[in-house]
């Protein structure tokens, strides 16, 4: 639980920042394998920390008002 708190208490960017580290080690592939699924479950952990921030900043951005006062649907399109 207490790693959970550490991870949610990350920014979005140190989130990013933690998982390209993580991804790193798990491309160069001379990781051992119960090593590798430690790193895979953290990845997957912050993984969620940043898909969980986007979500809030979306919901935020729903909020902005246009130029006359009215409440303006924003979306943030990802990747395809």
């Amino acid at each position: 639980m207490e790693q959970e708190n550490k991870e949610n208490s990350l920014s979005f960017e140190e989130a990013m920042h933690e998982l390209e580290k993580i991804v790193e080690k798990l491309e160069k592939g001379d990781v051992p394998l119960e090593k590798a699924i430690t790193y895979y479950q953290e990845g997957m952990k912050l993984s969620k920390v940043c898909s969980d921030k986007l979500t809030d900043v979306q919901k935020k951005m729903t909020q902005i008002m246009n130029d006359q006062g009215q409440l303006e649907s924003f979306d943030i399109q990802g990747d395809e």
